[in-house]
């Protein structure tokens, strides 16, 4: 008689419980393996961004570019600081941060939009402070801002290694259930992006992912480098 050879019930299911245990520990392995992609795709936007800043700077006797702020891709004329720096980065993808999933302010004010890269052409946050700005003509959720108008140089940030230019939207201690006291005002607007932190980018043109709410809040947002987060 011929003897057949086969697995027996006990050890198929042996085999799919190693199986099982060995996918529990990679998955989450290949999960941050991902989201350190996505961080380093991240950081090497904002260095880029940073360049272009500086070259903007350079062409236009140190004047730090005009500020625009949540201005909709969809109206006639979008309006954006992305818009004058193109010209130096030559690709208005590296405004998208790979983590950008929108938030729920953007969702409501650009309906049918998944980002705010997608809403308002950026995914950074521009400090109003270290921009210049133009009274009727800077522009802020699409109405001209009737701020006084204040051009912003390069000889007047004392501090410029120091002094955030622009960030990542979100930043995971933004979240209302850890910022109890809404000190960073995001009550509302929040959704988580990266997991660990955010890109910011200096005035000098350098950029840092940032790690803890307190390298935030510890930088300068202001020419005068007086105002911390």
């Amino acid at each position: 008689m011929m003897k057949r050879n086969a697995f027996t019930l006990i050890e198929l299911l042996v085999v799919i419980a190693i199986i099982a245990i060995l996918a529990a520990i990679l998955f989450p392995v290949f999960a941050q393996a991902r989201e350190k992609a996505r961080q380093a795709s991240c950081l090497s936007n904002a260095r880029q961004i940073g360049m272009g800043v500086r070259m903007y700077v350079q062409d236009y006797d140190e004047t730090i570019p005009l500020w625009h702020a949540y201005s909709k891709k969809t109206a006639v004329i979008h309006y954006g600081i992305e818009v004058d720096l193109q010209p130096y980065l030559k690709n208005l993808q590296i405004f998208k941060c790979p983590n950008d999933v929108g938030g729920p302010f953007q969702r409501t004010d650009v309906p049918g939009t998944s980002s705010y890269f997608a809403a308002y052409g950026s995914s950074y946050y521009f400090e109003r402070r270290c921009f210049s700005v133009v009274n009727g003509f800077s522009i802020s959720n699409n109405v001209p801002t009737t701020r006084a108008t204040a051009i912003v140089s390069d000889p007047m940030f004392e501090r410029p290694a120091e002094s955030v230019l622009m960030r990542d939207e979100m930043f995971p201690w933004f979240n209302p259930a850890i910022d109890t006291a809404n000190y960073w005002g995001y009550s509302g607007f929040y959704q988580a992006w990266h997991a660990q932190g955010g890109s910011a980018i200096f005035v000098d043109g350098h950029a840092k992912f940032l790690a803890g709410a307190g390298q935030l809040r510890s930088l300068f947002k202001d020419p005068a480098a007086t105002v911390n987060y």
